[in-house]
């Protein structure tokens, strides 16, 4: 129902969460890299939790296959990432952030994480988990 409150204050509220959240991307990858697009961000922040197949990837994010390879070619010019060989298929490749990557990565995530602090310092810490914890919820619906 178009004019259901709960739903029409959801949506905007996370109209406004998107634009923020794109906002800072585009501050983040600057951070990482000058040159980084905003959209790979998230693909370096995916790879965080280790080594992956590009079409992994790409299902992950939501983009094809020349996208991605469009994406992840820029990463490895910037020495962000590397190629390894996948070991359980000798034909495919895995892509994983490189120390530089890792590094630079780190270093933005510990910077987002203290103004994250600082902005919900004012919160209590059950506030700060029970909206984890739907946030959680949320995500872990099936794209569809």
């Amino acid at each position: 129902m178009t004019g259901d409150p709960p739903y029409a204050a959801l949506e905007r509220e996370f109209a406004i969460f998107v634009r923020r959240a794109r906002a800072a991307s585009e501050r983040l990858s600057r951070e990482v890299h000058p040159e980084l697009d905003s959209a790979a961000y998230g693909l370096l922040a995916l790879l965080w939790d280790g080594p992956q197949r590009p079409s992994d990837v790409a299902d992950q994010v939501g983009v094809g296959k020349a996208t991605i390879t469009r994406q992840l070619k820029s990463l490895e010019s910037l020495s962000l990432i590397e190629r390894l060989p996948d070991a359980a298929d000798g034909r495919a490749h895995l892509v994983a952030l490189t120390e530089k990557g890792r590094s630079r990565m780190a270093s933005v995530r510990d910077a987002r994480r203290e103004r994250m602090r600082r902005n919900l310092d004012a919160w209590p810490d059950e506030d700060v988990r029970t909206l984890t914890a739907l946030l959680a919820r949320f995500n872990a619906i099936p794209r569809g």
